[in-house]
Formats: C-alpha cells, sequence, structure tokens
C-alpha cells in the first residue's frame, strides 16, 4: 500500500516535507500541494514526481486521491485546517503547533474523539542525539536529575514575529522535549528578558524562560532568534552523579593559520534531516500498518500549548510565576 499525502503549505518546512515524502520516506506519494501562493505550489509541485495544485487547503483535504495529510502553514491556519481533516476522517500530521492557544487545542481534541488521526510535529524526539540523551537519563547513569539547561538559537527570525510567538512557535519544541526528556510534566514557568538585540525588531530577544517540573527539576531555556552566528541546539542534562548534553553535530572542520574551526548550518534543515526523515517514515509506516505511531498525539499538543499559554501569561505579567493548568 502506498500512503497517498497531500501537503499544505510549502514553504520551507513544507517543501522539505514534500521531497522527502517523494524522495526519502518508502511507502509513500504526494499527490497534492496546496499553498496560498500559487506559484511557489507550482514550483514545487514541478519537483515531485506525481504531485498536482490544488486551489487551496480546504479543496486538498477533500480529494480523493489524498489519504492522509501534512499542515505546514502558517500557525493560524493550523485548527482549521486540523478540523477538516478530522471531518473528513482523514490522518494529519499537524507541524507544532496543534494550534495558538490551549483552548483551541482542547477544541481539536474533543473533535477527535476516540480516533488517534491527530499527530504533531515534535520531531526532535525522533532526532539520534536528543534519543540517547533520553537513553542516558532514563538509565540512571546520572543519577536523579537536578537541573536541564537548553538553548536554542537562529541566524535570523522571520520578520513580523511578537515576543509571544516566540513562545508559542519557537520554545515550543522545548516545551515537549523537555517532559519527554525527563519523564515529567512541567508544572510552573516564569519569563525573564533583560537587554534586547539590536536586530530583535518587533520582539524581546533573547527570552529566558525558567521551568520546573513535577519532579522538581528546575530547566532553563533560552530562546535567541536574532544569534546571526548560526543555527545551533544544545541541551544539557545535570544529575547528581554525572551530567549529559548534546554534542554540536560537525559536518566540516576547517584548520587553517594555527586555528581550527567549524561551520554551523544556517538553519534547522541540515540539523534536524534525520529526524524530520525518521518522523515521516514512522508515520507513514504506522498508517500503513494501522497502528497508532510513535509521533506526538494532539494531547502532547495540548500539553506544549498549556504550558505556552503560562509563558505567555508570564511575560504579561511582568515575569510572575504561572502555575501550569
Amino acid at each position: 500500500m502506498t500512503v497517498r499525502v497531500g501537503i499544505i503549505g510549502v514553504g520551507v518546512m513544507g517543501a522539505d516535507h514534500a521531497l522527502s515524502l517523494d524522495r526519502r520516506v518508502s511507502g509513500a506519494a504526494v499527490t497534492a500541494v496546496a499553498d496560498f501562493d500559487a506559484a511557489r505550489a507550482s514550483a514545487v509541485a514541478s519537483t515531485l514526481r506525481s504531485a498536482t495544485v490544488a486551489a487551496d487547503g480546504p479543496a486538498l483535504i477533500e480529494r480523493d486521491d489524498v489519504d492522509a495529510v501534512v499542515i505546514a502553514s502558517h500557525d493560524s491556519t493550523h485548527a482549521e485546517l486540523v478540523h477538516l481533516a478530522l471531518a473528513a476522517g482523514k490522518p494529519v500530521l499537524c507541524e507544532k503547533p496543534l494550534a495558538p492557544t490551549a483552548a483551541e487545542c482542547r477544541e481539536i481534541i474533543a473533535a477527535q474523539g476516540e480516533r488517534t488521526l491527530i499527530t504533531v510535529g515534535f520531531m526532535r524526539r525522533f532526532d539520534p542525539a536528543y534519543v540517547e540523551l533520553k537513553r542516558v537519563v532514563s538509565s540512571g547513569e546520572l543519577g536523579e536529575p537536578l537541573v536541564a539547561h537548553c538553548v536554542s538559537r537562529t541566524v535570523e527570525a522571520y520578520p513580523g514575529g511578537t515576543s509571544a510567538s516566540t513562545i508559542t512557535n519557537s520554545a515550543i519544541h522545548e516545551l515537549d522535549i523537555v517532559p519527554w526528556l525527563l519523564s515529567s510534566p512541567i508544572t510552573e514557568v516564569s519569563w525573564h528578558a533583560g537587554r534586547t538585540s539590536a536586530h530583535s525588531g518587533t520582539r524581546q530577544d533573547p527570552q529566558i524562560m525558567l521551568l520546573r517540573t513535577e519532579s522538581d527539576v528546575l530547566v532553563t531555556v533560552e530562546i535567541f532568534l536574532n544569534a546571526r552566528y548560526g543555527y545551533d541546539t544544545r541541551c544539557e542534562v545535570v544529575g547528581d552523579i554525572g551530567a549529559s548534553a548534546l554534542v554540536l553535530p560537525t559536518h566540516v572542520v576547517t584548520d587553517r593559520d594555527r586555528r581550527r574551526s567549524v561551520a554551523y548550518p544556517a538553519d534547522w534543515v541540515p540539523r534536524y534531516a534525520d529526524a524530520y526523515r525518521l518522523q515521516l517514515q514512522e508515520w507513514v509506516d504506522s498508517l500503513e500498518a494501522g497502528r497508532v505511531s510513535e509521533l506526538a498525539d494532539a494531547d502532547a499538543g495540548l500539553r506544549a500549548g498549556l504550558v505556552a499559554d503560562a509563558l505567555v501569561a508570564s511575560m504579561n505579567e511582568g515575569g510572575r510565576t504561572v502555575v501550569v493548568e
């Protein structure tokens, strides 16, 4: 069986998913793409084996030659499109966030009912480095986890974002991976900021977030979207007998003028290429087998959304500590 996939939104993320499903993932075929930019949709479709362009997202979902849907459009469109996919009875892989607010996530979960159609694109759960870090933490090699530190830096933020969207769109990855990594939900948060970057535009940048888990582990999160030097993700877990951290993936090392240097990627695509591919393969395999996938589900999307809502509340209230619902 070949799973026929339609992709809504073919910007950087959606286009990469399209190419991966078309060329790197077995058992899948991209049959339709849609984007608010018709020229971009046509350009992406032309690079695929058998895809055609749908008029828009709703039209793509209704097509008979689409078995399952990937939603990679703007965050503000996610909830409506997921509801349409549910109404059509089609499995959906929705890029994070599942919806901009926890209230919308709850509405989606209610509409899904007992079905298991929704998965959320928290791809770090499939990144080999994070998987190994979770194994080390879960094995007890570090003793009991005490603190963790997360850093996420990008070269340049997309224009027009807000301080709140830094939380709901960027930090959302940390808000999912931290409880997954530590096997403990986040129970309270606070948001902090100081001096802002000259390149911050319409948002506070960088931002610091302090999280506390149910197991009383403190976690620091730094999100810096205009770091300029490259794409850089870090994570360290410190236990009472050891510590373990991600190591920067290095593809090329340059030796010159008595110095050694490494190159950072310009964005997330090369850093998480394996994670995206493995996530998509697991999704397709689960659809072929008719089983529940190992991807994050709608409940995970809600839990991350609840933490994001608490952080936005903390930001709006001067950084006070907020208990997660």
